[in-house]
């Protein structure tokens, strides 16, 4: 077993570990009570596991939330949050307050675990399933930055990931998918533990859950144990055991009783996701010998866990002198590490990017790659992959330090390969991000975002810095076909608060595309680029690229002429839309093109830019996206014109099919002269 002071430390007599789990139990049960909503079943449940948990295993410090070595706790199962509240509150993060407030406006109990808004929570979770794919990233972030930084006499980094999953994550999709990638990559610092008490809200599982979990997981290449999971001395055993393995992440399959300790009502579903009832409890409380006393906490609880925290910080001091040892003997790889922690940018990072000469064209995934190749050479955080499609999205990292690709049991690498499994990529490029080091993208067609869409709304919420490489963005995929071809998804991407989304005209708008995503620290972004080439445009003809970091911009204009066109276009339509703009200029009318990758940077703009940019004069507005309306009628008004797409693409040639669909210049002049302009 790993060498662990904490586990050095004399854990709690049964008969204390007990009252410790009863009054985990009823905090629990109470909270929920007299919130009148909530889930108290799990939380009673699993009150054994949280207390061995808290008493003998997780390496946190609360005077130090931030603590880069502290062990990350998940809980995927988030409607059992009323369980990690009462943890959060003997580990010092919460106070009992906190819990009678427990799902009230502006509590720091909300009825989810939030990320950012609950001191202690590592993740946002609630879809369930989702917190699970975000601790595989997590302990593959681990993985990689102790192979990346530990040396062998300074184990810096070297923490736990644990998870508490239900049933219900095990229905998900997604955890199979990221069981699947965990089992491959030999993540032995991964252990979850499995509330597996049979109860979903509509009843019992063998409704409509019948399979074997844990055979599935040992299928998966994971160590698998079967305990009761309401036996301390058992639950201890598996956790060391789980310790002691190091080639195979682990699953504790724990039988619980959803409920225990409610004397009619456990282990039934009626216990799952609503309140007990004030008889219930009060009959609970008095068959273990607790008063009928709502948020009752035993002294010698609350003596106890004032030691325990007092033994954390100490743990955490020693941690920190062994790093400043570490300072002295390595002080290079130490800065370097202090560095990608904060998520601080390295001086000079952005001058790794020269601009691209006019005399070539590129499709945007291509100049998307080389930029993000350069990049590489100057932030080692920058890691990622994509979902077996690399060659075709290339993001791949082929340069820098560490090109190689992590494999089983090896981590010092700066690509990943997911695999087929979208959404699990998500959640493990979110994990990575949550857990500090990394600016983790990922890389897939934008058509499969659909298989990934809970996860960048999670990201989104958490306002991480997680970058969505969408590549083949239109309707010039072509011979794939309209199954392959996004339609909605521009408008489905844009429709996320907190979410940018770029989608470049040429190879240098792709420059301060990634340039905004990774300097960008409030949220994350998405990356639309091409499947087919586009011409880089002439930046002595047209407006500097670097104006694109504003959002939209005025990329080129007829001179002397009142202004009577506004064309407002993205990515591939900006050169459709230069060459419309050029025809009308050539009939003597005045008009604007204004490149537009990011809608949302250009929100933000002060208003007197943004009206610059677009005038309330003219009102021949022309918008062109390959994609739906949906966005963009605030922008084009009600006398404007969209071309774009109102149903889904066709199958051929791309330029065959922009013809069938409207999208050539001819098309555009003929539409703008049968609507009178």
């Amino acid at each position: 077993m790993p060498d662990s002071p904490v586990l050095q430390i004399k854990p709690p007599s049964p008969e204390l570990a007990a009252k410790i789990a009863n009054t985990i139990r009823f905090l629990s049960a109470d909270a929920v009570q007299k919130a009148n909503s909530g889930h108290p079943g799990a939380p009673m449940g699993m009150a054994e596991i949280a207390t061995v948990l808290l008493t003998r295993f997780l390496r946190i410090d609360p005077k130090d939330e931030k603590w880069s070595n502290r062990d990350r706790f998940v809980l995927s199962s988030g409607h059992a949050c009323m369980l990690l509240y009462s943890m959060l509150y003997f580990q010092g993060y919460l106070t009992l307050e906190d819990l009678t407030n427990f799902r009230q406006l502006g509590s720091r109990t909300p009825g989810h675990p939030e990320y950012g808004e609950v001191p202690g929570v590592e993740a946002t979770t609630g879809p369930l399933g989702a917190g699970f794919s975000m601790a595989v990233g997590m302990s593959i972030g681990e993985r990689m930055l102790a192979e990346t930084y530990n040396t062998p006499k300074f184990d810096v980094v070297d923490h736990f990931t644990y998870v508490l999953m239900g049933d219900g994550c095990h229905m998900e999709g997604i955890t199979n998918e990221a069981a699947s990638l965990a089992g491959h990559l030999r993540l032995g610092r991964l252990i979850v533990l499995y509330d597996d008490n049979h109860i979903t809200i509509e009843g019992d599982t063998s409704l409509a859950f019948t399979e074997n979990v844990g055979q599935r997981y040992e299928a998966l290449n994971w160590h698998v144990q079967h305990i009761d999971g309401h036996d301390c001395q058992a639950i201890a055993q598996a956790i060391e055991a789980a310790q002691s393995e190091t080639t195979r992440p682990s699953l504790i399959v724990a039988r619980t009783i959803i409920g225990k300790g409610a004397p009619t009502k456990a282990g039934s579903h009626h216990v799952h996701g609503a309140p007990i009832g004030d008889a219930e409890i009060a009959a609970g409380k008095a068959a273990i010998g607790f008063p009928n006393q709502p948020f009752y906490v035993p002294p010698e609880v609350a003596e106890y866990f004032e030691v325990r925290r007092g033994e954390l910080h100490a743990l955490r001091q020693d941690w920190n002198q062994l790093f400043g040892e570490y300072e002295k003997k390595h002080r290079s790889s130490a800065r370097e590490l202090i560095r990608v922690l904060s998520g601080e940018l390295p001086k000079q990072w952005k001058k790794a990017v020269p601009e691209f000469p006019s005399d070539k064209a590129l499709a945007s995934r291509s100049s998307g790659g080389q930029i993000m190749n350069k990049l590489g050479t100057v932030l080692p955080e920058l890691v990622g992959g994509s979902a077996d499609l690399a060659p075709s999205n290339n993001t791949e990292i082929k340069t820098g330090a560490s090109p190689d690709f992590i494999g089983p049991g090896s981590f010092l690498g700066r690509n990943i390969h997911f695999g087929v499994r979208e959404h699990a990529m998500g959640g493990v490029l979110n994990g990575l991000a949550l857990h500090g080091g990394f600016i983790p993208y990922g890389g897939t067609f934008m058509v499969f975002h659909d298989y990934m869409r809970g996860a960048v709304r999670l990201s989104s919420l958490m306002r991480l810095r997680t970058i969505f490489v969408y590549t083949h963005d239109s309707f010039y995929v072509g011979e794939d076909g309209p199954t392959h071809e996004p339609v909605e998804h521009l408008a489905a991407l844009r429709a996320l608060p907190r979410l940018h989304v770029w989608r470049p005209a040429d190879a240098n708008e792709a420059i301060y595309a990634w340039q905004a995503a990774i300097e960008r620290r409030d949220g994350p972004s998405v990356l639309a680029l091409t499947r087919q080439n586009l011409p880089t445009l002439d930046r002595n003809a047209f407006a500097p690229a670097r104006e694109s970091l504003k959002g939209m911009y005025i990329l080129w204009s007829t001179l002397g002429k009142p202004l009577d066109v506004l064309i407002v276009a993205t990515g591939s339509e900006v050169h459709l839309g230069l060459a419309v703009a050029k025809a009308l200029a050539e009939e003597g009318r005045g008009v604007r093109v204004v490149s537009a990758p990011c809608l949302e940077a250009f929100a933000l703009q002060p208003e007197g830019y943004r009206k610059k940019v677009l005038p309330r004069r003219p009102r021949k507005r022309l918008v062109l996206e390959a994609g739906i309306i949906q966005g963009w009628e605030g922008i084009m008004g009600e006398t404007g014109l969209f071309v774009g797409m109102d149903d889904f693409g066709i199958s051929g040639p791309a330029n065959q099919v922009a013809a069938k669909l409207g999208f050539t210049p001819e098309a555009v002049l003929t539409k703008i002269r049968e609507a009178g302009w």
